[in-house]
């Protein structure tokens, strides 16, 4: 597979002055997402970047799942990432790991903490510690139990494990500096109270390591060298190095932390929460939904790695948050289906057309290029006879102005097939047009001296009635109005986030009446779906295959077709956007 973000950038030039200074002798990298969900595009950027510096060093890259918070990850998002980090054409050469593997070392290193004077069990609630916390102006207070003496907090929070206490009773803190300009440094919780079986440690646990806490102890005890992130941990990072720093004399490795700025996409949901709210509302069909951001539904939608990882690699990598137009990467998609998929007729709106001068019973068997310009993809025949079926956009009674497509007395070509001419239609008591009538130019054959005739029409895709096989094809829009998430996501207060990161650790997964206020810029026509007729050489390819239907766009066969009717979803249409506005 084609390499992702060739261009050099600000995270290689530093892991390049690592290895020259000695700082480190190889590159050693981690993927760490988090098992409450299906990974979505707005993941690709570090997951790319945290695999593909590895590869460019001859390093390695670990997968190591954040398994920190049991309250709603499960086995199947686990499983779900797997696949689509392989889908993507990488694997974790350095290994693949859980967070849970090292909640014994982390409890160690809590104990040791609290015995030299570095944390301390707080029993503030949640509301009295924001209360205590400070604001981005205002220095905070130190909590009354700050000084609680090391025995008594040491005794407490081995009870805390032993289950002794109720959620929310008590909390583990660092004891950092509660007037610290950095609010993250203001005695972050490292351990809370939580009954939630784990999927993996069972029963074992009732009191779980926070992020911050068990991450970078994570990295030093796999020997990261260098943790790739998004730029909104950069106000973590002095957290991180403070973790390993008081911890050094129980860890392997001292990693170095590195931001760069998260992909954000118009008019795409970028929140796992949110996410999981549209799919348990029941607003999309599933994590796999075509309309969804994620990897599995972009995938079922006919997406590529080669496109997802090309569209990586055009957007490069910096330090200053921006909004990437989602025409881009349906550029990049169109780029690599126009190489790789076959060409095929289909009709989503159907009208009937007769060839009025064409003998009854009479077929002809035709031969069309599977791809125009990559002829060992072959051939494919398809049946011309006296009806077919041609688009109801491709018909107009009354023709509007430079409207050269079929009307009454108008020439037009079936596309590898005949001329024809356009003599009237036929309409129903409701004035429906029910067919419409043309004869054929037998001298103009694809192939034949009068095939070269000049006509003004346009060349249309058609279908032959006789063999014309029922489909149903899906069409997506993007699932939010123009640009109602880069709006809402722009509006999130991230330092509000990091203030309460506990509170979101614990609860993360339950929306607040803030979070459901997307629903309202759900687009309702972000699915249509259209039953057409579409040429039977697609009857025998597999789900996943992708087409070009000639004029209409990319589409990519569905599980869910039958052998009588199969479905298609359409990738994305033939104009490309974004190529038109960087024109413009």
């Amino acid at each position: 597979m084609e390499t992702a973000v060739t261009k050099s950038n600000f995270i290689w030039d530093a892991v390049e002055e690592d290895l020259r200074s000695g700082r480190y002798q190889s590159v050693h990298t981690r993927f760490p997402p988090e098992p409450n969900g299906y990974m979505h595009i707005g993941h690709c950027k570090a997951l790319i970047m945290d695999f593909l510096t590895a590869e460019k060093y001859g390093g390695q890259c670990n997968l190591r799942f954040d398994d920190t918070n049991p309250a709603k990850e499960d086995t199947e998002y686990v499983e779900a990432i797997k696949h689509d980090i392989n889908w993507l054409g990488f694997h974790w050469t350095g290994g693949l790991y859980y967070a849970s593997d090292y909640y014994d070392k982390c409890y160690e290193i809590a104990e040791d903490w609290i015995q030299r004077g570095l944390a301390y069990v707080d029993e503030l609630s949640k509301e009295e510690m924001r209360e205590y916390r400070g604001t981005l102006t205002k220095p905070g207070e130190n909590s009354p139990w700050r000084d609680r003496p090391v025995e008594e907090s040491l005794d407490l929070f081995r009870r805390m494990r032993a289950g002794e206490f109720e959620e929310g009773k008590y909390t583990l803190r660092a004891k950092i500096d509660m007037a610290s300009p950095n609010i993250v440094m203001r005695d972050p919780a490292m351990y809370r109270i939580l009954y939630k079986e784990h999927w993996r440690t069972g029963k074992k646990w009732c009191i779980y390591p926070m992020y911050d806490f068990a991450h970078p102890i994570g990295d030093a005890l796999e020997g990261i060298s260098h943790s790739l992130c998004s730029l909104e941990y950069e106000i973590h990072r002095p957290l991180y190095d403070w973790v390993v720093e008081k911890s050094a004399h129980m860890l392997p490795a001292r990693p170095r932390q590195i931001e760069f700025a998260r992909l954000n996409m118009t008019q795409t949901v970028m929140s796992k929460r949110k996410l999981r709210a549209l799919v348990e509302g029941g607003y999309v069909r599933g994590w796999d939904d075509p309309r969804m951001p994620t990897l599995s539904a972009l995938r079922r939608r006919g997406y590529t790695a080669a496109a997802i990882r090309d569209f990586v690699s055009r957007i490069g990598l910096s330090k200053a948050d921006s909004t990437v137009d989602t025409a881009l990467l349906e550029a990049c998609v169109r780029d690599d289906l126009g190489r790789v998929s076959a060409r095929a007729m289909a009709v989503l709106k159907p009208i009937k057309v007769v060839l009025t001068n064409w003998p009854e019973g009479e077929t002809k068997t035709l031969v069309m290029e599977n791809h125009p310009d990559n002829p060992e993809m072959g051939t494919h025949e398809v049946t011309f006879g006296r009806e077919l079926y041609i688009d109801a956009d491709d018909f107009m009674e009354v023709p509007a102005k430079k409207f050269q497509r079929m009307y009454p007395g108008f020439e037009v070509r079936l596309k590898g097939a005949y001329i024809v001419k356009c003599e009237g239609c036929a309409k129903d008591d409701e004035g429906n047009i029910t067919e419409v009538y043309c004869t054929v130019d037998f001298d103009s054959a694809s192939g034949t001296p009068g095939a070269d005739r000049k006509i003004k029409g346009k060349v249309l895709h058609w279908v032959s009635a006789i063999d014309a096989v029922p489909f149903e094809a899906r069409l997506y829009e993007p699932l939010l109005a123009d640009n109602g998430e880069e709006a809402a996501e722009e509006a999130e207060p991230v330092v509000e986030e990091i203030v309460d990161v506990e509170e979101t650790e614990e609860a993360e997964d339950a929306l607040t009446r803030k979070d459901y206020d997307f629903l309202k810029q759900l687009n309702p026509n972000s699915l249509t779906i259209l039953n057409g007729f579409v040429e039977p050489c697609v009857l025998d390819s597999a789900a996943g295959t992708t087409y070009q239907f000639l004029r209409t766009g990319y589409f990519c066969k569905d599980p869910d077709s039958t052998a009588e009717k199969p479905v298609f979803n359409r990738t994305v249409g033939l104009r490309d956007t974004f190529a038109k506005q960087v024109k413009a």
